[in-house]
């Protein structure tokens, strides 16, 4: 009877590890495929280019500061237009989640009146106005892609 009982044990609890193990391989297998997806995710929002259109109207603007591709999205690469005509307008291609931004720079400020505007296949991102040292804020927009 204690030799049965034994047998018993043994195979309840062989079961038990087998079956535990399988689950145990399951949730690892689950965890790693999720994990797989959120890289892939990450990689292609990284990876993805995508295009905007700067806009600045208005008056007393001295230059002109716009985010450009390259750098890091920490640190974007940024080019500057000096004097600039307006209504100026500039489109550029940038990639994953690097923001757009477009900071007009007015150096009297008092006669300043700036509008400036960010827009992504026909859709407006960012859109701000101002006079004197209010024009100077610029647009900063969140990446469509992120």
């Amino acid at each position: 009877m204690r030799r049965s009982l034994r047998t018993c044990a043994v195979a309840f609890t062989a079961a038990g590890l087998i079956f535990g193990l399988s689950a145990c391989s399951e949730a690892e297998k689950a965890k790693e495929k999720v994990e797989k997806e959120a890289v892939d995710q990450v990689d292609k929002a990284v990876n993805e280019e995508y295009e905007v259109t700067y806009e600045v109207t208005g008056s007393g603007v001295d230059s002109i500061q716009y985010t450009v591709s390259g750098g890091s999205a920490m640190e974007p690469k940024m080019e500057t237009v000096e004097k600039p005509a307006l209504p100026w307008t500039k489109t550029v291609k940038l990639r994953g989640i690097t923001p757009p931004s477009v900071l007009p720079v007015a150096l009297d400020a008092t006669g300043a009146k700036v509008s400036c505007k960010i827009v992504h296949k026909g859709k407006t991102l960012k859109e701000e106005t101002g006079e004197g040292l209010a024009a100077a804020g610029g647009c900063v927009a969140v990446s469509p892609i992120g």
